[in-house]
């Protein structure tokens, strides 16, 4: 948005430097991302008068030009062609920087000296855009700066609004600013009428289908207007704000929109067919051209307006081809209305059609500045178009949209501020830009209703009124204190440090873990062989797949990890120690959630130690991912485990696999790859698998390491092979040992299996080792023999087992 101080002056008295209002509107919230002074050190640009004007002996294109300065007589060339003898212009005389940087020397053209340059509008920074150079209005001295003698002395403001500012999308939004800052009254237009026509109300009318987007609509009829250039001055104000002039009556519609903020339209009355407006929706599939030329393909969700028969504007974004202001237009209808904003930006977004006017009513508009602009713009067609206006307005108003009406508390605001604000304070402030305040008598916080008006659509909520107080009163005035807080360590619940623990563990065991998604297809599961009453069938089915391999919630962690090794070999990456912990879905019967458990599954595959010089090529087995479950349980202190070989899952090897329980509770399974899974998988090689219960281990482990004293005297250790039944797994006989209570014994490990033609048939040798200790004593032969001996009489009570 741009503003000048002079157009801002006619709204309001202030005398403020322009860098201090640049830094007062940018503190309250108005960022000014540019400020420019027009005409500043170009005093040297004077008005001159052309006493000759002859072609150029050696070019075309130029022009010889005698220049009279008022203080001697100049030579110039020029290259435009829209002068003559007699005509005023600006000369930048030699030594002139003009904007943009240009610096103005004595030089010769095609052998022709030149001193200066006669400048156009672009040339000296009035105009984005320009034809020809500038000629000055007749009368004005010589010699004196031009930029003095037209009054375009100025500073220009280009503010950075924040979407939520639509009021101040205009100069007298700001000037509204401005009289905060200043204390001065806004100082509103007064359009002066002379309805000198026949009723506006017999000769058109206007009807609203769908109040709902359009909940206001105005029009005035002014007929016997005559199209033409506007007047300078009228050029000039356009023109420092970024608008091309194009006519009298567009220039006073763009005129008023940046003056009060509120967009209009004229439309050539002879062109409205049924000489009226309706305002509906557009047809699916109506075809509409714009005014730029463009069309456009309109959909049930847009506004538009009507006359009799068909579209002849896009409501609040554009106007149509069809009732365009032309040159020979006489008679004109003003539009001024207000729609509902989202309506217009869903049509401007969809259509990619963005203009001034729709980007002010999308932020919102002021429903009670639509009789205003109308007669504002009116009274200036009139004067600058001539015509005579209808009696009356037609105004179709069917529902008077509510003021928001809020309560702001001194007491509240002051605590949310951190400074003292008393409610006179706050009364004075926010009726300074227009929002009107009450004391609330009865209450004792210092409590004021505050009415809303329409241009503020961004205060909706009391905190949006202490916000304007804040910002109005200076933010400078809240006192800087340091914030103060206190710094609490909360330990991580249990199950999220034992989690962590899991991670940390299987990292240091060489792992890498992988995270796949939770969503798998629906035949993942089958491709385990699981039986079919296998709970993990059940799935939960996703409402709308991405894609038919996610369709279903994962019960089992086991498929989407051997599709990743299977992607791994398959990319000659075949070394693998993969690990995922995350949770499975289970669906409950009754229930709207699915059960949610946590599950660790890892497998190994490929060498056991990287390839290497000094490294053996043996590839991993059983015994690695059994290993890993060892030291899984051994951080998290968990003992008293079991690893029986029944464990009822389809997916391992028969004979390579078995479960691990703690007690009574299964903690999971782990074993080799079933071949045939293997090949479902495409998997060339074998893999070992561990497929835990997360949970379950949480529950099952201990809080901390049990400390036993090292003892100060020798250890004993005592070896025994027992000739045992092939049936009895070692399993059986670690258990059975266990069931001695023997004070001094350290340890048993079972440390040889031997099975030969030697053996009797159905007998294998199993071998242990017992280590004996005592905390107090050293252990004679005869306490540690008796001690053995209860070992090898439990094996052979239990088992039938014979000491060879």
């Amino acid at each position: 948005m741009k503003v000048t101080l002079n157009w801002l002056k006619e709204y309001v008295e202030f005398d403020l430097l322009p860098e201090v209002l640049a830094h007062r509107l940018t503190m309250a919230g108005l960022e000014v991302d540019a400020m420019e002074k027009l005409g500043d050190g170009l005093d040297s640009v004077i008005v001159a008068r052309l006493d000759d004007v002859r072609p150029h002996p050696d070019a075309d294109r130029l022009t010889l030009c005698t220049v009279a300065t008022g203080s001697g007589i100049e030579q110039v060339v020029c290259g435009a062609t829209n002068h003559r003898a007699g005509d005023l212009v600006a000369l930048a005389q030699v030594g002139t920087e003009l904007p943009g940087g240009l610096k103005i020397k004595k030089s010769k053209i095609r052998g022709q000296e030149s001193c200066g340059m006669l400048c156009s509008l672009t040339e000296l920074g009035l105009a984005a855009s320009s034809e020809g150079i500038l000629i000055l209005p007749p009368g004005l001295e010589l010699g004196v700066p031009v930029f003095a003698a037209l009054g375009l002395k100025d500073v220009r403001f280009e503010l950075g609004l924040t979407p939520n500012r639509p009021d101040c999308l205009s100069v007298v939004g700001v000037a509204r600013e401005v009289c905060a800052m200043a204390g001065s009254p806004l100082k509103l237009p007064q359009p002066a009428l002379a309805e000198s026509g026949p009723p506006a109300a017999g000769r058109t009318s206007v009807t609203i289908e769908d109040a709902d987007l359009c909940p206001r609509y105005a029009a005035r009829l002014i007929e016997g207007v005559r199209i033409g250039p506007s007047p300078e001055w009228m050029v000039r104000r356009l023109e420092t704000v970024g608008m091309r002039s194009i006519n009298n009556v567009v220039d006073v519609t763009n005129f008023v929109m940046m003056e009060l903020g509120h967009p209009l339209h004229a439309f050539d009355f002879s062109y409205l067919r049924g000489r009226r407006i309706v305002v509906r929706r557009a047809r699916d599939g109506d075809r509409f051209v714009t005014l730029d030329g463009q069309e456009r393909l309109l959909a049930g969700s847009d506004l538009v307006i009507c006359d009799g028969e068909g579209p002849v504007a896009l409501a609040g974004i554009m106007g149509g081809e069809n009732s365009e202001v032309r040159p020979e237009t006489v008679d004109i209808l003003l539009e001024s209305a207000y729609f509902n904003p989202s309506a217009i930006r869903r049509t401007s977004k969809r259509l990619g059609l963005h203009t001034e006017s729709s980007h002010r009513f999308e932020r919102g508009a002021d429903v009670e500045m639509v009789p205003l602009a109308l007669d504002r713009a009116a009274a200036l067609i009139v004067e600058l178009a001539g015509g005579q206006i209808a009696a009356g307005m037609v105004d179709a108003y069917p529902a008077t949209l509510p003021k928001r009406q809020l309560t702001i508390s001194a007491q509240r605001t002051s605590k949310l501020l951190g400074m003292d604000v008393d409610a006179g304070e706050i009364h004075k402030v926010l009726n300074s830009i227009g929002l009107t305040c009450d004391f609330i008598l009865d209450r004792r916080d210092g409590a004021l209703t505050v009415d809303v008006p329409h241009f503020r659509p961004d205060i909706e909520r009391e905190i949006d009124l202490i916000e304007e107080v804040a910002r109005l009163l200076g933010y400078d005035r809240i006192p800087v204190t340091m914030p103060v807080s206190s710094l609490s360590s909360q330990p991580l619940p249990r199950h999220l440090q034992l989690e962590r623990r899991l991670c940390d563990e299987m990292a240091s065991l060489g792992f890498a873990e992988v995270v796949n998604y939770s969503f798998v297809s629906a035949g993942s599961v089958e491709r385990l062989g699981l039986a079919a009453d296998d709970p993990r069938r059940r799935t939960v089915q996703l409402l709308n797949p991405l894609t038919e391999e996610q369709a279903v919630m994962r019960t089992t962690l086991v498929p989407s990890l051997l599709d990743t090794a299977a992607r791994n070999i398959a990319y000659r990456t075949e070394d693998l120690a993969l690990f995922e912990l995350r949770p499975v879905f289970q669906p409950v019967p009754g229930e709207e959630l699915p059960r949610e458990s946590l599950r660790l599954t890892a497998l190994l595959s490929g060498r056991r130690e990287p390839l290497g010089w000094a490294q053996q090529s043996a590839g991993c087995d059983f015994f690695d991912i059994k290993g890993t479950v060892e030291e899984l349980l051994e951080c998290l202190n968990i003992g008293d485990v079991r690893w029986p070989s029944e464990h009822g899952e389809s997916f391992y090897h028969p004979g390579k696999s078995c479960a691990v329980e703690a007690g009574s509770v299964r903690l999971g399974t782990l074993g080799e790859i079933h071949p045939e899974v293997q090949r479902v998988f495409d998997l060339p090689q074998p893999v070992y698998l561990l497929d835990l219960d997360a949970e379950a281990l949480f529950a099952a482990a201990g809080k901390h390491r049990s400390f036993r004293p090292l003892s100060r005297y020798p250890d004993v250790e005592r070896d025994s092979a027992f000739l045992i039944d092939e049936a009895v797994s070692a399993q059986q006989v670690l258990d059975t040992l266990s069931q001695v209570r023997l004070k001094d014994l350290e340890s048993i490990v079972l440390f040889d299996v031997y099975r030969g033609t030697s053996l009797p048939p159905g007998k294998k040798s199993l071998a242990i080792r017992a280590r004996y200790r005592a905390l107090d004593r050293t252990l004679t032969d005869e306490i540690v023999q008796g001690l053995h001996g209860k070992l090898v009489q439990a094996l052979q009570k239990s088992l039938g087992a014979e000491l060879r």
